[in-house]
């Protein structure tokens, strides 16, 4: 089994990457396998609506000129996907906007292909904006026909300069209990 993880802040190994990390221990302690892409500095578009992946059929986006396409491989592949975003203006990035909607169109047009994968969203926060970005990105789970799993409180940690999440306490335990609480539903999921 094998969780693949995007990381859709500008920073690589900031405050979201931390958090990621965090649910990585507890899945690597139950033998599942974690990659962590960090999507800063990938060349990425935003949707088009061109339709053309409900023709083609193809699992890809037809726009073929960025990185979506290898994050899009990626998430066919994995049994379980972690989308992680920072929040920017009361929502997430959008780098992670634009993987949602265009590896979202790709998904619905290839018969759902994310249908029953396991997907867990992880919000990095200054203050406000958290419940809004971890919504948007559980909306796109739940139209994939994805299973989510829960924790002790919502998915996200409070810090402001890389490495200030690892000071919350409840955000850390939060993410430690998401990655023991997705292990344990992929593994019954895989039974």
């Amino acid at each position: 089994m094998k969780v693949t993880a995007f990381n859709g802040s500008a920073r690589k190994d900031g405050n979201t990457a931390i958090l990621v990390n965090k649910v990585f221990e507890e899945l690597e302690k139950e033998g599942i396998d974690t990659e962590l892409v960090q999507m800063a500095g990938m060349k990425i578009k935003g949707c088009i609506a061109c339709f053309k992946c409900f023709e083609n059929k193809d699992r890809l986006c037809n726009v073929r000129n960025d990185d979506i396409n290898e994050c899009i491989e990626k998430m066919d592949e994995a049994d379980g996907i972690i989308l992680a975003s920072p929040t920017y203006f009361a929502t997430m990035s959008t780098e992670t906007k634009a993987l949602i909607d265009r590896s979202g169109m790709v998904a619905i047009a290839n018969g759902h292909m994310f249908a029953r994968k396991v997907g867990a969203a992880v919000v990095a926060v200054r203050r406000g904006g958290a419940v809004t970005t971890f919504d948007g990105i559980n909306h796109f789970f739940f139209i994939s026909q994805m299973i989510v799993p829960g924790s002790s409180y919502w998915n996200f940690g409070m810090g402001l300069h890389p490495g200030d999440v690892e000071g919350d306490d409840e955000g850390m335990q939060t993410m430690q209990n998401l990655g023991s609480n997705m292990a344990w539903l992929m593994k019954k999921i895989g039974d």
